[in-house]
């Protein structure tokens, strides 16, 4: 998809770059001819050296023209900057090899000066260089006809995985293979039809639940298997199954997956080596054969870079480097992602290493499903102007869906796609789209943003205000009757025309689908995961450390209570104390690789996502694991067995001494393969642990040591023979009393044995012989190689875990309805959610007495006000490498202000501005840094221990527990945080209250689930993040980003809870990214930061923001339009 496969010299760069080094020559010739008296000519001096170095240029591409291809493809010609000419003392260009040039420091400089924050005009020398000699590029046109998508849902309220629930569906199942099922069928895309054309940028806008993410998948070919797909899909004419669509297109999805340990780079990295460069390297290839034969020399900047997208395999590329610089990630390039425990880069940045990992690649058709969440208005602007280019300009097939896009985006776009309850109500031009809904009765606003009509016109609640027919009576117009008045309208029409004209086949660019798998051989995926695996090790090793040092110290307990001046040898008693000392070491080896289900587990979510977008074969990774955990075996062992073998007074010989080495490290891998396994296949933490504690009880019970095999009963005897840790007390025991020192002839006439050593171990149901011990490790071997290949089957073929269902009440026969319920609640006005009715004022006219109609908590209104704060870090070492020798990096300077009772305000700025760091320092929830400044809490000095009572914070990440209910999750926080003075009553009515203010009630009995795999979609998550903060009735309320991620009524839902809240008299502070006009002017007062932490504006906004807008206009003369 990048720019990489198209290119052409731009004819200004060139003279600018001459233009600017005849400057610097002919200041240098003017000083030199002062200082010597000398009368040559300075301009022709400049003139002379200009052609010197184009004559050694010319010279130079010549003798790299008569190259082979290899080599030529390998090699770049690049011009020198004056002082590397005098550094040097040699000509003005020079041979670069494309291999370093595109890994290091050379590759990002001259990215520098092609970029040089123009992309439009960066992509069109690209672009022209490829159309003097007539190359084609391969475009991708994407139809879908009678489109529809459908799911079983379980109905009756079964879907929550219960124990009684899962036993009854379990039984219905089976009963339901041989009659009724108690599942219902809904459907989500109903009969859709489209195009998708190159050169075109759709944006595609709905509400929640609308089938947006269904649509992007099913075009994209990444469906989940157990959804019902009728229609048809096809790529330039070719149906989906004749070829990749992962590979062919690519697909941004919502939830940001990533491993939390790598860095920014690192991550793109990881993705465009995986992904691979298509037929770049072809494209270029021919390209300069055709130059060749032409005659024509191209610009040596873009010829280089070119050359470098090109290059295969490396572990980082050019191409990352433009990726970081388009999405503005070149910041923190270098900084880990983090996650809920590790602190790392902003949600909005980890939004854009979402949308980087699939710009990375090839592809040339892309679906990005809400790229925006926790972007900020500019960030999203530029991102998605850099998008409108690259389709423009390189022919690309765009379709972008965002939530709340501002309207200087939304005209970035060129067709709209509206989808609402599975319907297409409008897909055409953009220009056409209000022409539509007025011909149906409705009218935007002017001060409304189109997108948010359009995302509010379909909805029962909102349509009413903008109907515009004042002769007709307003009626509802449900959204069927919106797709069958569209089936009328002329862009319609239109497009069913072109959809009656089949695509030509044979028009199709032999690039533009892809039939191979993967963007790498087997190999180098396996290299590419490996070198990843090991990294995240490295990021890892205090586990790896930790484990290690536990061991040491279970290894010195053990040497004390089993040390060998009291561990005498000789008799059958003696036996008992060796035999218990092996198997503590047996047991403790064992639990040391339970670890590895925790770590498998982790992994598993951007190993799907991974998988699923065929970025490397499912095995490679399994590989990769498990190779690079045998060292970790072999130091375990080595650790354990140094360490005890010879305190602990086992048999000295150094045969038997590398025997119990390799014993117990058959064993730990044995372990680390059971568990690695048994992560993949089960998925989930919670019930891993246990299933796995439960797995590793059994293999104890029948290992030989808790049960002796003579002791087992029959019918349970199978039980043992499959326990690998039977196997290893075998291995470990016979290695031990098998020695010399226990050949001593038995004397105990019980146990037929000739030795005592042989008498201990037939006494303990083990092998007697040598041959046991090689049987043994040939059995933990067998047993390795068996849940290895399990846990690679179960990488390959099983799919994440899908969490609960939908639920559906029995009885709805309208399935439409039961749409439209779960998506908004029947029509009621603000005051039925929350009425507040302020009472009359008491005789001095001081005192208001809120009244909430429903249920009324006490609570203390309290002011927040905050003088001359300043916050400073430590100079993090990376900056520190770059040259900057202060000790404190200053992110918050010199900030005041005050967030008062009933007074909503407003924290805005762009991305980095300092709006999160500003908040977490007035909540004290920094434990690092230098804190400058006064913050008071209503006139008194703010104390943490009693602020962190009275306040709540709602996190711009929403983290909840997975496995519980929105009403088990908003009922736990209440009951923890509320005071005990209230009863349980009217705690109970609160959260029902809280649950409806946000409205979800009627997900009450929802699970959570986990981000991105199961449960709650982005915008019932945050609505769920809320509702957690306010079930707490606090005085003051920090929100981070609360519509991030939301459309444009949810947000307004969540904004009408915000403003009842501050009704009530509480003090709420909000950050806020691209908010719609609607959403801003709910706000009572702004505080404006730039870059650095300071403060632009703080104070009202006034009626349609008339003071803010006044302040700049006078201020700064920018004028409002």
């Amino acid at each position: 998809m990048m720019p990489e496969s198209h290119p052409h010299p731009h004819a200004g760069a060139v003279l600018a770059s001459t233009s600017s080094r005849r400057s610097l020559s002919l200041g240098s010739s003017i000083s030199q001819s002062f200082r010597q008296m000398d009368t040559e000519d300075p301009f022709a001096r400049s003139q002379s050296e200009h052609e010197h170095r184009d004559d050694e240029e010319n010279l130079r591409w010549a003798a790299l023209e008569k190259l082979p291809t290899y080599d030529r493809m390998r090699q770049g010609i690049l011009r020198r900057a004056l002082d590397q000419q005098q550094e040097s003392g040699g000509g003005g260009v020079e041979i670069v090899d494309i291999h370093k040039l595109a890994a290091g420091d050379g590759g990002r400089a001259l990215l520098e000066r092609l970029f040089q924050d123009d992309s439009e005009r960066f992509l069109r020398r690209l672009r022209d260089r490829i159309d003097m000699v007539g190359i084609e590029l391969p475009t991708v046109e994407v139809r879908y006809e009678q489109l529809t998508v459908e799911a079983d849902v379980i109905t009756a309220g079964r879907a929550l995985p219960t124990l009684w629930n899962a036993a009854t569906n379990f039984l219905q199942g089976l009963i339901g293979r041989f009659g009724s099922s108690n599942k219902r069928n809904i459907t989500i895309l109903k009969n859709v039809n489209g195009i998708l054309k190159p050169s075109r940028m759709t944006l595609l806008l709905g509400p929640p639940s609308s089938g947006k993410s269904t649509l992007m998948r099913a075009l994209a070919g990444k469906l989940d298997k157990n959804l019902k797909v009728s229609g048809s899909i096809t790529y330039c004419g070719h149906p989906i199954s004749e070829f990749y669509p992962e590979r062919t297109s690519a697909y941004v999805g919502q939830y940001d997956l990533h491993n939390a340990e790598m860095t920014v780079r690192e991550t793109l990295d990881f993705s465009r080596r995986c992904l691979g460069i298509g037929a770049r390297y072809e494209m270029i290839t021919e390209l300069a054969r055709r130059e060749r034969d032409a005659g024509i020399k191209p610009d040596p900047e873009i010829d280089a870079f070119m050359k470098a997208t090109a290059v295969q395999g490396q572990e980082t590329n050019i191409i990352t480097d433009l990726t970081l610089k388009v999405l503005g990630l070149d910041i923190c390039a270098d900084v880990i992602i983090g996650d809920e425990m590790i602190r790392g880069i902003s949600g909005g940045q980890k939004k854009r290493v979402t949308t980087g990992e699939m710009l990375t690649g090839p592809a040339t058709a892309l679906f990005m499903d809400e790229i925006s969440t926790g972007l900020d208005s500019s960030s999203t602007f530029q991102i998605v102007k850099f998008m409108r280019h690259l389709v423009h300009v390189m022919n690309e097939t765009v379709m972008i869906s965002l939530l709340q896009p501002p309207p200087e985006t939304y005209n970035l776009f060129d067709d709209i796609i509206l989808l609402s309850e599975g319907y297409i109500v409008y897909h055409g031009p953009r220009e056409n789209i209000l022409e539509f809904f007025e011909s149906v009765g409705f009218r935007c606003p002017d001060r409304k943003g189109v997108a948010d009509f359009l995302q509010e016109v379909t909805s029962k609640k909102d349509q009413q205000q903008y109907w515009y027919l004042d002769q007709e009576q307003y009626h509802y117009v449900s959204v069927p009757d919106f797709a069958e008045r569209f089936k009328s309208f002329h862009a319609c029409q239109q497009m069913q025309k072109e959809l009656q004209i089949p695509f030509e086949k044979s028009k199709t660019h032999p690039a533009a689908l892809t039939t191979k798998k993967y963007g790498l051989s087997s190999w180098e995926s396996l290299k590419a995961v490996m070198s990843r695996e090991q990294l995240l090790m490295k990021r890892n090793s205090f586990i790896y450390i930790f484990k290690v040092t536990v061991l040491i110290i279970l290894a010195f307990v053990s040497m004390t209570v089993f040390l060998r001046t009291k561990m005498p040898h000789g008799q059958i008693a003696d036996g008992t104390k060796f035999f218990g000392a092996l198997t503590f070491g047996l047991i403790t080896i064992m639990f040391n690789g339970f670890a590895e289900l925790q770590l498998t587990i982790k992994k598993l979510p951007v190993f799907y996502k991974h998988r699923d977008f065929l970025f490397f074969p499912a095995w490679t990774f399994g590989v990769a694991n498990i190779l690079l955990k045998v060292p970790i075996s072999l130091v375990e062992s080595v650790v354990w067995v140094v360490l005890t073998y010879y305190v602990m007074g086992f048999a000295p010989a150094a045969g038997r001494f590398f025997r119990q080495f390799i014993a117990f490290f058959a064993t730990h891998q044995m372990a680390m393969a059971l568990f690695r396994f048994l992560g993949a296949v089960l998925k989930t933490m919670v019930v891993a642990n246990t299933f796995g504690m439960f797995v590793l009880l059994i293999i104890f019970i029948f290992g030989g040591f808790v049960i002796r095999r003579n002791d087992i009963k029959p019918w349970w005897i199978w039980g043992y023979w499959a326990s690998p840790m039977m196997y290893s007390q075998n291995a470990i025991s016979i290695n031990e009393f098998l020695a010399s020192r226990w050949a001593i002839p038995n004397n105990d006439t019980t146990i037929d044995a000739p030795t005592v050593g042989k008498a201990i171990l037939k006494s303990k149901g083990l092998f007697t012989e040598e041959w046991g011990f090689w049987l043994s490790i040939g059995a933990l071997i067998g047993f390795i190689i068996l849940f290895n290949s399990l846990y690679l089957w179960a990488l390959t073929y099983l799919s994440p875990s899908s969490g609960s269902n939908a639920l559906v009440s029995e009885g709805e026969d309208d399935v439409n309805e039961i749409a439209l319920k779960e998506r908004s609640r029947d029509a009621r006005s603000e005051d039925e959610i929350s009425q507040v009715v302020y009472g009359d004022l008491g005789t001095n006219g001081a005192t208001n007495t809120l009244v909430q109609s429903r249920v009324t908590l006490p609570f203390q209104p309290l002011s927040l006000c905050f003088n001359h704060v300043n916050y400073y870090v430590d100079m993090p070492a990376e900056m520190k490498e770059q040259g900057f020798t202060e000790s404190r990096l200053q992110l918050l300077s010199d900030i005041s202000g005050a967030f008062r009772p009933g007074v909503l305000t407003a924290l805005v700025g762009v991305s980095g501005a300092g709006k999160t760091t500003l908040m977490d320092v007035l909540a004290g929830r920094k434990t690092s840094g230098a804190i400058e400044g006064d913050i008071t809490l209503s006139g008194y000095p703010k104390k943490q221990e009693t602020f962190a009572r009275i306040s709540g914070y709602c996190e711009q990440t929403d983290i909840h527990s997975p496995n519980v209910t929105v009403f088990e999750s908003i009922t736990y926080s209440a009951w923890l945080r509320l005071s005990s003075d209230i009863d349980d009553g009217t705690k109970k009515m609160f959260v029902e209250e809280v649950m409806a203010l946000v409205e979800l009630d009627v997900l009450c009995d929802a699970l959570v689930g986990l981000p991105g795999v199961s449960g709650l979609s982005t915008e019932q998550r945050k609505r769920l993040t809320i509702a957690v903060e306010l079930v707490a009735n606090p005085s003051i309320i920090f929100m981070d980003e609360p519509t991030s991620g939301l459309d444009a009524r949810a947000a307004a839902i969540v904004m009408r809870t915000v403003r009842n809240t501050v009704n009530t008299g509480r003090t709420v502070v909000c950050t806020i990214h691209q908010p719609s006009i609607d959403i801003f002017e709910s706000f009572d007062e702004l505080l404006l930061l730039k870059r650095g932490g300071q403060v632009i504006y703080a104070g009202e906004l006034g009626r349609h923001s008339h003071k803010l807008v006044e302040y700049f206009e006078v201020r700064y003369l920018f004028l409002c339009v």
